[in-house]
Formats: structure tokens, C-alpha cells, sequence
């Protein structure tokens, strides 16, 4: 969705153009293609198209100038080849199929990164303290607890340690001395699924494959795209 929402951003800069049309009363001076800019609706006509022609191509997005133009003028008359809904089905189809040429240019960037951190659960997997989900979530128990078993509409409280799989932290409530409190519904796949296999007073340790944790993506600028994550959480207590 975020290409989608690029795809728009110079769209939201028409309430300011607008705007400041509006309370403009020079014209800018110049041609368009040999069409003079003579008022203030020529001029804002040439900034719409700037802005978001300019955005687009910022994007690598090269639309052909003149269908674009044609596209406009068929739907001010009225006229346009396709309804809105058939445009919107186009343009995601186009934002998929992007995303999944980033994807794999970004899995073959981290190669080596995606394969150290494959073979770390592949290797931990084997020890015998430690089950895997049919997901590939892999968890060990430190201490088991009692009591009900959140769901997935639960809102829990825990406190815990997060690492990467070299040991380096990125996450601590117990050093901010604050547990955290938050709906299972909200949280990566892999929190979601592992806290609801433990009970109250329960300590487990999550290993979390980057498909149930942040991708692709990563998360600021410790976690890398496509980490293994590795959690020590205590729950708590279920608030709700």
C-alpha cells in the first residue's frame, strides 16, 4: 500500500495550491508549449500537472505525457474509456506487481543476511527444548504458567527483552522498567500467535522468522529486513 499512497501524494498538494490561488492576484508569466499562461486557472493547471507528473516520475513511474492529458479531457467530458473502479484495479495491479519486483531485488540485497539467519532456525529448530509452529514460529519454555489462554481479541501485559540473533538488543521493558500493554490483534504475526500459547506468570523465549516478524521492511535502524527476532517475554497478566 505504500507505493499506492506515493502514486497519490502530489494529489494531496492541490488543497494548497488551491489555497494559495485563491488568495493570489498576480499570473505567472510565460508559455505553455506556446500557450501563454494568461490566468490564474492556466497557471494552476501548469502547477497540478507539475506537481504530479513530477511525483510520479520521482517514483519511476514514466506515464506517456499525452495519454495522461487525453485522460483528463475525456473525463471532464465525460467521456473516459474506463470507470473509476477499472482505473483503481489497474493501478494495483501495477503497485503488486512493483512490490514484488522490490521484494526480489531486496532478497537478493541481503542474500547472505536472509541465509545466516535461515540456518540460525534450522540449527535452534533441533534442540530439543525448543517446538515449532506448522507457521514456523519456534518457541522455548523457561517457565510455564496457569490459568485461561489469551485470544487473539485479548489485550496483554508483558514484560520482555528483544535481540537479533548476534545479540544485539533493540528492545527492553524490563530496562525501561514499564511493561508493555497492548492487543494481540496489533502486534507482529509472531507475538500474536506465541503469546497465545502461554498462560499468565508464563516465560517463554520466541524465535520468530522475518515472515512473522518484519519482513522485508525492518523496523528502525537496528533491524534489519528479513531478522530473525528473538524475544524473552513474561506474561503478565490478561488485561481483558
Amino acid at each position: 500500500m505504500k507505493i499506492f499512497q506515493l502514486l497519490f501524494t502530489a494529489f494531496l498538494s492541490v488543497i494548497v495550491v488551491s489555497s494559495m490561488s485563491a488568495q493570489e492576484s498576480s499570473v505567472i508569466s510565460g508559455t505553455a508549449t506556446g500557450k501563454k499562461l494568461v490566468t490564474k486557472e492556466d497557471s494552476l493547471s501548469y502547477a497540478l500537472s507539475i506537481l504530479n507528473y513530477g511525483s510520479l516520475k520521482r517514483q519511476n513511474i514514466d506515464p506517456d505525457p499525452e495519454i495522461f492529458a487525453l485522460a483528463m479531457k475525456d473525463y471532464r467530458e465525460g467521456k473516459q474509456l474506463m470507470t473509476d473502479e477499472m482505473a483503481r484495479s489497474i493501478v494495483m495491479a501495477y503497485v503488486n506487481e512493483m512490490q514484488a519486483r522490490q521484494a526480489e531485488l531486496e532478497r537478493e540485497k541481503y542474500r547472505e543476511y536472509i541465509a545466516g539467519n535461515e540456518a540460525f532456525l534450522e540449527k535452534n529448530g533441533l534442540r530439543p527444548e525448543v517446538k515449532t509452529t506448522a507457521s514456523g514460529l519456534q518457541f522455548e519454555i523457561l517457565n510455564p504458567g496457569s490459568g485461561a489462554y489469551p485470544t487473539r481479541q485479548s489485550t496483554v501485559k508483558v514484560h520482555y527483552t528483544g535481540r537479533l540473533i548476534d545479540g544485539t538488543e533493540f528492545d527492553s521493558s524490563i530496562k525501561r522498567n514499564a511493561p508493555a500493554e497492548f492487543p494481540l490483534s496489533g502486534v507482529i504475526a509472531g507475538w500474536t500467535e506465541g503469546l497465545q500459547l502461554m498462560q499468565p506468570g508464563a516465560k517463554y523465549i520466541f524465535y520468530i522468522p522475518e515472515k512473522l516478524g518484519y519482513g522485508a521492511q525492518g523496523a528502525g535502524n537496528v533491524i534489519k529486513p528479513f531478522s530473525t527476532l528473538i524475544f524473552e517475554v513474561e506474561l503478565l497478566e490478561i488485561v481483558k
